[in-house]
């Protein structure tokens, strides 16, 4: 497994990174069986990052991924890190109602993941939003606590503009930023990117499948689930789900030429936008997976490049990444 580095005072990972939050919650049904043996695959293919977040399922996706853990052999679970996400609030019919980032809420929230992940530490620790109420240096501060105290490795954020970045990066060393990075989703180039660069900052990219849209697997008539939060998504709605999925059939041409499959290529894509970049696969199944893993294994010269970002251009998706409600407590799109 190839490995990186997160930013100048984060931990070395694998390359990639798995995302668990599909084998909790969001994207409807799925088979706690297979998500563990995902895991367990992930980890024996040299996978060492596991991305989760308190509010996957009400605590389900840590508690899955505690068990995955006691039942993968010790080499493996040793070498195992978690990236947890906090901060959400929920209710019980599962609807978001805002984010907490009080100093005193950021640790009760680690409390109650060490407890469900059955370990000592998390190693790298965010607010999955910035809360609105609360100065990000406090919530900074609040994880700075956690870190001399020995129950946090590494520093997080999630989802935050370039001038968040600066501010939380005074009050304590931020290993990464966890933000949406695809070949649909560029916003940060342009001012994201480059600050996380000067300051140190790695980034670990999610939906560089875009939510399975630019996975290749993804069909116009294709029926999702009522518990499929992609089903409110703009980018699988209507006219943006046929102008989306042209740009994919766009892209399968260039991967087919190459011999390799579409979601491969998008996830070399992201690969290749930097050394410091980790890219988070989302898969659920042990086949996707494999698929997913085969992306390491890809080198795109400057002539596939070019024909990739002409088959998909910049802000060529149709539809913003979130519904218009989650869109504003985007940081990072402000």
């Amino acid at each position: 497994m190839q490995t990186r580095t997160l930013g100048t005072n984060g931990p070395q990972t694998s390359a990639l990174g798995l995302g668990c939050m599909g084998m909790s919650a969001l994207y409807g049904d799925s088979d706690r069986s297979e998500s563990i043996a995902t895991i367990h695959a992930a980890l024996d293919a040299g996978i060492t990052l596991l991305d989760t977040g308190d509010f996957y399922g009400m605590g389900h996706n840590e508690l899955l991924i505690n068990e995955a853990l006691r039942t993968a052999p010790a080499a493996a679970r040793e070498k195992a890190q978690t990236s947890v996400k906090f901060g959400a609030l929920r209710t019980i019919e599962g609807g978001f109602t805002g984010y907490d980032g009080r100093p005193n809420a950021v640790k009760n929230f680690a409390a109650y993941s060490l407890q469900r992940l059955g370990t000592d530490h998390i190693d790298i620790y965010r607010i999955a939003r910035i809360d609105p109420d609360v100065p990000i240096e406090e919530t900074v501060g609040a994880i700075a606590e956690l870190v001399e105290a020995g129950h946090v490795r590494h520093i997080g954020l999630s989802e935050v503009g370039a001038e968040s970045l600066r501010r939380a990066a005074a009050v304590a060393p931020i290993s990464d930023l966890q933000i949406e990075y695809s070949l649909v989703s560029r916003g940060i180039e342009d001012a994201i990117l480059p600050t996380a660069r000067e300051l140190g900052i790695g980034i670990t990219a999610y939906g560089v499948l875009s939510r399975g849209l630019i996975s290749g697997h993804f069909s116009r008539d294709r029926k999702l689930a009522a518990n499929d939060f992609r089903g409110m998504s703009p980018r699988f709605q209507g006219e943006n789900l046929s102008r989306n999925l042209d740009l994919v059939d766009a892209l399968r041409k260039i991967a087919e030429q190459k011999g390799v499959s579409v979601a491969q290529t998008a996830i070399a894509w992201v690969l290749s936008r930097g050394e410091d970049i980790v890219p988070l696969v989302g898969a659920r199944r042990r086949d996707r997976l494999t698929e997913a893993l085969g992306a390491l294994d890809i080198s795109l010269d400057a002539g596939e490049l070019a024909a990739i970002e002409q088959a998909i251009p910049v802000d060529a998706a149709a539809g913003e990444r979130y519904p218009t409600d989650q869109m504003a407590h985007l940081d990072s799109e402000r």
